[in-house]
């Protein structure tokens, strides 16, 4: 699917309209144009599936033992319920069980899931579920910390707050290797 832009376009001169302004005005009349390039950007990943991400992995034999983290992935994302951005850090884990991918894929995975309209809780357990589904590890960790529009300009407007979310697989879903983790992950902030 393709995003719309016309009927973005369309739609937002609506909204301002309804909203009581002029969509002609000087300062608004590219405003529909912007918004549809920027939802054409931020649903992008609506037209991409992770897991062909993750085609190119690099054999490794027998297990390698090894824990392969990459802390602070920033994300952005839109949340379906009010369609304001969410923004954030993503710290992924896996252990291989006979693969590695390469480590660009990682934030790759994280941004194609990311660019579709989301509630950070299920973008934590999708990016978990590719990354077990497309690799096959021993075990996944995926932990998101973000700040949501939505939390931080309507309603409770909590500026200070942040939302963290964790999803694991396998062997990671034991609470003693999850705090191992986790500890990696403080000591990089």
């Amino acid at each position: 699917m393709v995003v719309d832009r016309a009927r973005i376009q369309a739609a937002v001169s609506e909204i301002l309209a309804a909203i009581g302004e002029d969509p002609e005005r000087a300062g608004l009349e590219s405003t529909p144009r912007r918004v549809a390039d920027a939802y054409a950007e931020f649903f992008s990943g609506l037209d991409q599936n992770p897991q062909d991400l993750l085609q190119d992995f690099i054999p490794v034999g027998d297990s390698t033992g090894e824990l392969v983290l990459l802390r602070d992935i920033a994300f952005r994302s839109i949340c379906e319920h009010h369609l304001l951005p969410f923004l954030g850090t993503a710290h992924v884990a896996y252990l291989p069980r006979d693969r590695v991918v390469g480590l660009g894929r990682l934030p790759d995975v994280v941004e194609t899931i990311a660019a579709r309209p989301q509630l950070q809780e299920r973008l934590t357990e999708e990016i978990a579920d590719a990354l077990h589904d497309g690799l096959d590890p021993l075990g996944v960790l995926v932990v998101l910390d973000a700040v949501h529009g939505c939390v931080g300009t309507r309603g409770p407007r909590q500026t200070a707050s942040s939302t963290v979310t964790m999803a694991s697989r396998g062997s990671l879903t034991e609470p003693t290797a999850r705090a191992e983790i986790i500890a990696l992950i403080a000591a990089g902030g």
